[in-house]
């Protein structure tokens, strides 16, 4: 550090993780590249069937493709770095890569939270408005709204990010954490974190109470509406459609809640870990499972998309056979 300048005194971090035994870690190693994995080719695949099915061009597949799209991007910004570091004898990260992951993971995550407001609101007209659905959710409103969740969560993301990363890091280096989130980073400080506590939790107010609250308005609305449907099918077939959008949700906004809405004071460092996988690792693992078990559309999607995979499969069987029977009749020529 340069005297007089205003920046940190620490040049890089420790990420602790979860262990500090080899044999455990090697066993992490193993669990946690089988989330990844699976969480990955998921949502890589609610991509691939919304995009190249036309059946499901409508409002709601795409903003369930871009939730797809911002979990797979949450979880390759911390996953893969704790997989080498459970494996790797150092387990440090540089300041500047740590600014860099606090603020990308921040961002899509707070993304997230902004576009299950977007989706609620989808299933709201689809329920509470079916006649006038495709005039009031154009594609037009559809891509303003899914640009300012994103607009929304970077915005936030780097005010959050930039606050954490100017306080003076002067001593201790070691963050207990498997990556670096803001909480567990702040405890590092060399002075007191209190206003930047009550600026977080400001903020929180803004990205998690005020989207939560607009969620629950509007299923309350739905489920009024649900209630006046006569028809036992068409309930249930209107419920069906909110249940999982209910369930990411509440996967998601619950520990998400519990780590940034409260003071470091209370929290501890080994829970926090643990919370924080459910809104990072498993939810990007369960959110396609979620989606695809119940929704029917999807599963055709799926089935067509694999009835396809085995017709070109038996194309080239066939090209491959023929070939190979030209070439016996060559060969006894």
């Amino acid at each position: 550090m340069i005297p007089g300048q205003n920046q940190s005194w620490v040049s890089e971090f420790i990420l602790l993780g979860f262990s500090s035994d080899p044999m455990t870690n090697s066993t992490l190693f193993i669990v946690f590249l089988l989330i990844y994995l699976c969480s990955v080719l998921g949502n890589v695949l609610i991509i691939l069937l919304i995009c190249l099915d036309t059946h499901l061009h409508t409002p709601m597949y795409f903003f369930l493709c871009i939730l797809a799209l911002l979990d797979m991007g949450d979880v390759t910004t911390t996953m893969p770095q704790m997989l080498v570091h459970l494996l790797a004898n150092s387990q440090t990260i540089s300041f500047a890569g740590c600014w860099l992951q606090m603020y990308m993971f921040g961002a899509l995550a707070l993304t997230e939270c902004v576009l299950f407001v977007v989706m609620a609101y989808d299933r709201y007209v689809a329920i509470c408005y079916p006649l006038s659905y495709s005039v009031i959710l154009t594609w037009d409103l559809c891509f303003w709204l899914a640009a300012g969740a994103w607009v929304c969560g970077f915005f936030f993301s780097l005010i959050h990010t930039f606050f954490t990363m100017r306080l003076p890091y002067c001593g201790p280096n070691k963050v207990n954490h498997y990556f670096c989130e803001g909480p567990s980073v702040r405890r590092l400080a060399c002075m007191d974190t209190h206003l930047i506590e009550i600026m977080d939790l400001v903020m929180s107010v803004f990205i998690i109470v005020a989207p939560v609250s607009l969620i629950v308005a509007s299923y309350i609305r739905i489920a009024m509406a649900i209630l006046k449907i006569k028809s036992t099918q068409g309930r249930f077939k209107a419920f069906s459609t909110c249940a999982s959008h209910l369930t990411v949700v509440t996967l998601f906004y619950i520990p998400a809640t519990y780590i940034y809405m409260r003071p470091n004071s209370s929290s501890s460092p080994e829970h926090d870990k643990q919370i924080s996988l459910f809104y990072n690792a498993f939810s990007a693992l369960l959110n396609p499972m979620v989606y695809s078990l119940r929704n029917k559309e999807l599963k055709r999607a799926f089935l067509k998309m694999m009835d396809m995979v085995n017709g070109l499969l038996s194309q080239d069987d066939e090209i491959l056979g023929e070939r190979w029977i030209n070439a016996q009749c060559l060969r006894q020529r």
